[in-house]
C-alpha cells in the first residue's frame, strides 16, 4: 500500500523579500503567539468564575495579563537553551552564534517547561500568589500551545516517525524520504507529530477542564498540575515507540537512537526526559490536599 502524499504547505504563511532584507511569518511563529494568547484568556476567564474557587481565586485579571509577559519569555529562553543543551551541545559550542537564531527552529518543549517553571516562580514571588495555584492554571492551557506546536511541525516536515507500512502511513519530503532502510519506493512513515498533537494537546487539555469545571479541582491546589505532568509524560513516552529518534543519537551500533540501555531495553532522550514528569505528576496528585475556604 503507498502511503498519503504531503500536503503542499508552505512551512511560511507569507515571505517578504526586499532586496537583502527577506521576512517571513511561520506557521510555527502562529501557533506559539496563538497559544500565549488563547492560554492567557482562558486563565483570565477561569479565575473569574467564582464557583471554581471556594478559597478565593487567586489571581486578579491584571496579574494574569501580567504573567503573559514572563511565560513568553520563560517559554522562549528555555525552549531554546534546553535544545542546545539536551540535544546538540556540540554543535551549538562550536558555533555560538547560531544560538540566537531562534527562527531558524530548535526548540525543546523540556526546556520550555523549565523555563516556564522558573518564570512561575520568580512571578509568584514579586506578586506573592500561591504557587500551586498557578501552576494548575497553566497546566489547564499549557495544551493548547503544545497542539498547536506540534501541527506546526507537521506542517515543517519535521519531528517525523518512524517507517511503517499502516495506511495512514505519509511520505514526508527531504531527508525522511531518503532514510527508510530496505524499502523500494515512497518511504512511509508514522505522522507521530499528529499522534502528539492529539494526545499531548487535545485529549490532556480535555481532561484538564473536565476535572476543573465538573470535579472542581482548581480546589485542591497541584492536583491539575501533576495530572498534566503525568498525562504529558505518559503521551510523549508513548509517541516516542513510534517517533523517529533525533539524528545525533542515531549511530550504526544504535540504529533506533536508543540513548540508554536498561536490562536490554533502550530508552530515546524523549523518554528519559518524560521519567521525571511522570514520577512528579503521580507524586504531586497523591499529595495534593484541599486548600482551606474563604473567610
Amino acid at each position: 500500500m503507498s502511503p498519503l502524499p504531503f500536503p503542499d504547505i508552505s512551512p511560511d504563511i507569507f515571505r517578504i523579500d526586499l532586496g537583502g532584507f527577506g521576512f517571513a511569518l511561520r506557521w510555527y511563529a502562529v501557533a506559539y503567539i496563538v497559544g500565549l494568547v488563547a492560554g492567557w484568556k482562558l486563565i483570565a476567564r477561569i479565575v473569574t468564575t467564582p464557583r471554581l474557587w471556594p478559597q478565593g481565586a487567586p489571581m486578579t485579571p491584571l496579574q494574569v495579563e501580567n504573567l503573559l509577559t514572563w511565560v513568553i519569555l520563560g517559554v522562549v529562553l528555555g525552549g531554546r537553551l534546553g535544545f542546545v543543551l539536551f540535544y546538540q551541545p556540540g554543535y551549538y559550542l562550536q558555533y555560538p552564534g547560531q544560538i540566537l537564531k531562534v527562527w531558524e527552529g530548535g526548540m525543546s518543549f523540556h526546556g520550555g517547561f523549565l523555563g516556564v517553571v522558573v518564570a512561575g516562580v520568580l512571578f509568584c514571588r514579586k506578586e506573592r500568589i500561591p504557587m500551586l495555584s498557578l501552576a494548575d492554571l497553566m497546566a489547564i492551557v499549557a495544551p493548547i500551545g503544545i497542539g498547536l506546536g506540534r501541527i506546526a511541525n507537521f506542517i515543517n516536515a519535521e519531528l517525523w516517525g518512524r517507517p511503517t507500512t499502516l495506511p495512514w502511513a505519509v511520505a514526508f519530503p527531504g531527508e525522511a524520504a531518503q532514510t527508510c532502510p530496505g524499502v523500494t519506493g515512497l518511504c512511509g512513515r508514522h505522522p507521530s507529530q499528529l499522534y502528539e498533537a492529539a494526545l499531548e494537546g487535545a485529549v490532556l487539555l480535555a481532561l484538564l477542564l473536565w476535572f476543573a469545571y465538573r470535579k472542581g479541582w482548581l480546589a485542591t491546589p497541584g492536583r491539575l498540575a501533576g495530572l498534566f505532568f503525568a498525562g504529558y509524560g505518559a503521551a510523549r513516552f508513548l509517541v516516542e515507540f513510534v517517533r523517529q529518534p533525533d539524528a545525533q543519537f542515531i549511530t550504526e551500533g544504535n540504529p533506533l537512537g536508543l540513548a540508554l540501555h536498561l536490562g536490554g531495553y533502550g530508552l530515546t532522550m524523549g523518554q528519559i526526559l518524560s521519567l521525571p514528569m511522570i514520577v512528579a505528576g503521580v507524586w504531586f496528585i497523591t499529595r495534593a490536599r484541599p486548600a482551606p475556604a474563604a473567610a
